[in-house]
C-alpha cells in the first residue's frame, strides 16, 4: 500500500483525506449540516476613483449545524506543514462572528477543540481524529450552555422560511433570529434588537415571527410601524409568505379571524376613544408584538405606541431599531431592556454589506463669521429686520439669506455635473420653507434637465401630496424620476433608497439619532445599479457628530423620567410656517474652504492629514523601509501586498489624488511613509528600457515586454498583473492570451518575464 506523504499534501486535500472523513465518521450529515468553504461576509468595498473593488470576504473552511438554522462549530484547516493548532486564532475570530460556541482547527494529524461553554477547567484540549465530537454531543453542551431544556427545544430548532430560492439569512441575521427565539423560549418578554439601517430588519423580524407562528408558540401576532410606505413595503415583500393569514389594519372595525397584523400606530390610535381601534382587540388577543424603527414615537412614556404596548402587555414585545433612543426623558432601553443583538454600521461596512461614504465639508463665509444688518435694514417683503448677528443657528429658520440657497444648489450641481447627473440625491433642508426654496434654486441650476422632464427635482415633504406621491418612484432603482429631491424630516428615515448616490445636509442636526437616519438613507448597496458607495456634502457641520463615540457605539442609558415632563413633539412636525422669517437677495455668500473626508477601517471619519494617517497606516504592517521592501520584492504578485493595505485601512485613491497620479503604489508609499524621492510611472518604464533588459528575448516576446511596460507606465502595477491585460489593446495585436502566452514558451516562463520585468521596474537606481 502506497504510503500518503502528508506534507506534500495541500490544505485542499488535508480536508478531503482527513478532516471531512473523521467529521463523517462522527455522524454529522454531509448534506445538511456539514459546509464547506464558507464565504460568510461580502468584503469591505474599496473606492479607488471611479473604480470599485472588494477586500478579502471572511470565509471559513467549515461550519457545522445541528439544523440548517442552527450553527454550532467552525473548523479551520491547515496543510500538514502547520501544527494542529496553527489556525484556531483564526478559528476563534471566526467563532465570536459567528456567535458558535465551538471551535476546531486541524492540520489532519488530530483536532485541536476550543470549548465556549467551559467555565473551568480544559477550555483547549486535543482530540484524535476519531474523537471529534458528535452532532448529539455538541447539541447537548451547546443546550446545557444556553439554558435549552426538552421542552424548549421544538421552538429553538424550527427552521426559518425558505422558498427555494436560495436566499437564506445573512450570518448576523441568523444570530439576531436565533437569539431572539432562545430568548423568548425561556420566558423573555422584552427584546431589543440594534441593526443598522439597510441590514434587513423587516427581513429580520419576518423570520422571527415566521418561526414563532409555525411552531405555534405565538399564534396572534401585531407588527406596527410608523410610515404607510413601510407596512406596505412589508406586506408586500418580506412577509408576503403569510399569504391570506395576514392582513393590513385599514379600517375602524377590526376583522379578529386573521393571525398576522399589519398596522400603523396612527391607525390604531388616537386622542378620542372611537378612534382607539386596538382596543376593539380583547388586552390577551395578541401574544406577539413587534415595533419596527421603535427609536420614534414607542420610546417616549406619553406617546401612543406606549399605549398600545402597554394595552396588550401580556404579549411578548420585540423593538426593532437602527438607533436606540436614550435620552434624558426617553428610553428605549428602559422599556425593552439591554439589546439582546447589535449589529453597527461599522461593522456592517466592514464586512461588505452596507456602502462606504466619503464627505465633502464645505465652510460658506456668513456661516462662519455671521452676518449683522446695517441699522434700518428691511428685507425683501419690507419688514425690519431685528439688529443682532445672524449666524448658521438662525439661516433658514429665521434669516433667509437667498444667494446662500442659490450657492448651495449650484455647488450640488456642479458635484453632480463632475459624477452623473442622474444620480439619486436628497437633500436635507431646515423645514419646509427651506425645501421649497432649495427645489426652486436647483431646478434653476438643471433647467436643461428640468425641461427634458419636471420632475427632475421635486420636493417631498409631510404637507405636499404631489411630492409624496413621487417617493415611491424616488425610491425605486429602475424609475429614473426624481432625481434630486428636497426635504426636512420626512424622508430621514424608513426610506430604503438604495440607489441615492448623494446626501446633502444644508441642516443643522444635534440630534445623533437623527443624524444615524439621515446617514443610513445612503448606506445600501445595489449592485445591480452601480452603487456601492455614497457622498455626504455637508454644508452645516452636522458630519461633525462622526467624532461623537456614540455614533458608532453601544447605547448608553441616561433616561431620568421626571414626573410632568416635557412632552416630546412628533418629529415630522414643521414650525416653519409659524416663525417670523426675515429674507434677504443682496448679501454675497461664497465657499471659503472646500475639503473631502474620508472614513477609517474603524468607521470614523479620519480628521489629521491624510498622509499622517497614511504613514500610520503603513507602519502598523511594515515598521521599516527594508521590511516593506523585502516584502515587496519577494512577492508574486505586488497586487496582493496592495489590497491587503487597503484592507488595513490605506486610502491609495485618496493619495493618488493627492500627491500625484502619475506615481503607482510603490512609489506613493515609499515617498510618503518613509520620505523616498518619487518616480513617476513613466520615469521608471524609461529606465527599465536604458538598461536594455530586453535584449535576452526574440523579437516577437521583447514586443509583448514592451507593450506591458507602456501599459503599466499609462495605468500601472495592477493592470498588467491580471491574465485580463492580453485581451485588450495593444496586447490583443499579437494573437490570443494563449498564443501570446506561448511566445515565451509556456504560462510559467511567461510569468516568470513578467516577474523579472516587474523587478527591473522596481530597481532602486530608477
Amino acid at each position: 500500500m502506497e504510503t500518503i506523504d502528508k506534507k506534500a499534501l495541500s490544505e485542499r486535500d488535508i480536508c478531503t483525506k482527513y478532516i471531512t472523513p473523521a467529521i463523517l465518521q462522527s455522524r454529522w450529515n454531509i448534506y445538511t449540516q456539514v459546509r464547506e468553504e464558507v464565504t460568510f461576509t461580502k468584503g469591505r468595498i474599496i473606492i479607488k476613483g471611479a473604480h470599485v473593488s472588494r477586500g478579502e470576504a471572511r470565509r471559513a473552511d467549515y461550519i457545522l449545524y445541528y439544523k440548517p438554522n442552527i450553527p454550532i462549530a467552525v473548523i479551520e484547516a491547515k496543510d500538514n506543514n502547520h501544527g494542529v493548532g496553527d489556525g484556531m486564532q483564526q478559528a476563534l475570530v471566526y467563532a465570536e462572528m459567528l456567535d458558535v460556541p465551538f471551535v476546531y482547527s486541524s492540520n489532519g494529524d488530530a483536532f485541536l477543540e476550543h470549548d465556549f461553554t467551559v467555565k473551568s477547567g480544559l477550555v483547549e484540549k486535543e482530540l484524535q481524529l476519531n474523537e471529534f465530537p458528535s452532532p448529539e454531543v455538541l447539541w447537548k453542551r451547546y443546550c446545557a450552555w444556553k439554558g435549552i431544556d426538552e421542552t424548549k427545544q421544538p421552538i429553538v430548532t424550527q427552521n426559518y422560511y425558505s422558498d427555494g430560492s436560495g436566499k437564506t439569512p445573512r450570518y448576523y441575521q441568523h444570530i439576531a433570529i436565533n437569539r431572539t427565539i432562545e430568548a423568548i423560549a425561556k420566558g423573555q418578554n422584552r427584546i431589543l434588537l440594534v441593526m443598522a439601517t439597510g441590514t434587513g430588519k423587516t427581513f429580520t423580524a419576518f423570520q422571527i415571527i415566521w418561526r414563532l407562528w409555525k411552531s405555534r408558540t405565538k399564534k396572534r401576532i401585531l407588527y406596527l410601524a410608523d410610515r404607510n410606505i413601510l407596512i406596505d413595503q412589508t406586506k408586500t415583500n418580506d412577509f408576503k409568505p403569510f399569504g391570506t393569514a395576514m392582513t393590513k389594519i385599514e379600517n375602524r372595525q377590526v376583522d379578529t379571524s386573521y393571525e398576522i397584523y399589519l398596522s400603523l400606530y396612527q391607525a390604531v390610535s388616537g386622542t378620542e376613544e372611537w378612534k382607539h381601534i386596538y382596543k376593539q382587540f380583547s388586552r390577551d388577543f395578541f401574544d406577539l408584538v413587534v415595533v419596527d424603527e421603535c427609536h420614534r414615537g414607542s420610546a417616549a412614556e406619553d406617546s401612543a405606541w406606549r399605549e398600545i404596548l402597554e394595552y396588550f402587555s401580556s404579549a411578548t414585545q420585540i423593538g426593532l431599531t437602527a438607533t436606540p433612543k436614550e435620552t434624558k426623558d426617553i428610553s428605549n432601553i428602559h422599556y425593552f431592556g439591554e439589546p439582546i443583538y447589535t449589529y453597527s454600521l461599522k461593522q456592517g461596512i466592514e464586512d461588505g454589506f452596507l456602502a462606504p461614504y466619503k464627505v465633502i465639508r464645505i465652510d460658506l463665509d456668513k456661516d462662519l463669521t455671521g452676518w449683522r444688518p446695517e441699522k434700518g435694514k428691511q428685507d425683501k417683503y419690507g419688514k425690519d429686520i431685528e439688529d443682532r448677528i445672524y449666524n448658521q443657528k438662525d439661516f433658514d429658520k429665521t434669516l433667509v439669506i437667498e444667494q446662500r440657497t442659490q450657492l448651495v444648489a449650484w455647488k450640488v450641481t456642479e458635484f453632480l455635473k463632475a459624477t452623473n447627473r442622474f444620480d439619486k440625491t436628497i437633500v436635507f433642508c431646515e423645514d419646509i420653507d427651506h425645501a421649497e426654496r432649495m427645489r426652486q434654486a436647483l431646478i434653476n441650476e438643471n433647467a436643461d434637465l428640468v425641461a427634458q422632464n419636471r420632475k427632475y427635482v421635486m420636493r417631498i415633504t409631510g404637507d405636499d401630496a404631489e411630492g409624496k406621491a413621487e417617493l415611491d418612484n424616488f425610491i425605486l432603482p429602475e424609475s429614473r424620476y426624481p432625481v434630486i429631491t428636497t426635504t426636512s424630516k420626512l424622508m430621514n428615515t424608513g426610506v430604503d433608497a438604495q440607489t441615492c448616490k448623494l446626501i446633502v445636509l444644508d441642516q443643522r442636526i444635534q440630534s445623533m439619532i437623527v443624524f444615524k437616519q439621515i446617514i443610513g438613507r445612503g448606506t445600501r448597496i445595489n449592485e445591480d445599479f452601480d452603487k456601492f458607495y455614497f457622498t455626504i456634502m455637508d454644508f452645516k457641520k452636522a458630519t461633525e457628530l462622526f467624532a461623537d463615540p456614540a455614533f458608532d457605539g453601544e447605547p448608553v442609558v441616561i433616561y431620568n423620567p421626571e414626573p410632568g415632563g416635557p412632552p416630546v413633539p412628533p418629529e415630522d412636525s414643521d414650525d416653519s410656517s409659524k416663525r417670523i422669517k426675515f429674507v434677504v437677495s443682496d448679501v454675497p455668500v461664497k465657499v471659503v474652504a472646500e475639503r473631502v473626508q474620508y472614513y477609517d477601517k474603524e468607521g470614523k471619519l479620519i480628521t489629521e492629514s491624510l498622509k499622517d494617517y497614511t504613514r500610520a497606516t503603513v507602519r502598523k504592517e511594515f515598521a521599516s523601509l527594508d521590511s516593506f521592501l523585502n516584502r515587496w520584492s519577494k512577492a508574486q504578485k505586488k497586487n496582493l501586498i496592495i489590497q491587503e493595505l487597503e484592507g488595513h485601512g490605506l486610502l491609495l485613491h485618496a493619495l493618488e489624488e493627492e500627491v500625484g497620479r502619475d506615481f503607482d503604489p510603490f512609489d506613493l508609499i515609499c515617498h510618503v511613509v518613509y520620505d523616498q524621492p518619487p518616480f513617476s510611472r513613466k520615469e521608471r518604464a524609461e529606465a527599465v528600457r536604458k538598461r536594455n533588459y530586453f535584449a535576452r528575448y526574440g523579437d516577437k516576446a521583447r514586443a509583448v515586454l514592451n507593450a506591458l511596460l507602456d501599459k503599466y507606465a499609462d495605468e500601472g502595477i495592477e493592470n498588467i498583473e491580471s491574465m485580463e491585460v492580453l485581451k485588450v489593446q495593444p496586447l490583443d495585436r499579437f494573437g490570443t492570451p494563449l498564443e501570446i502566452i506561448n511566445i515565451f514558451g509556456g504560462k510559467d516562463k511567461y510569468l516568470a518575464a513578467l516577474r523579472g520585468l516587474e523587478t527591473q521596474i522596481y530597481m532602486a537606481e530608477a
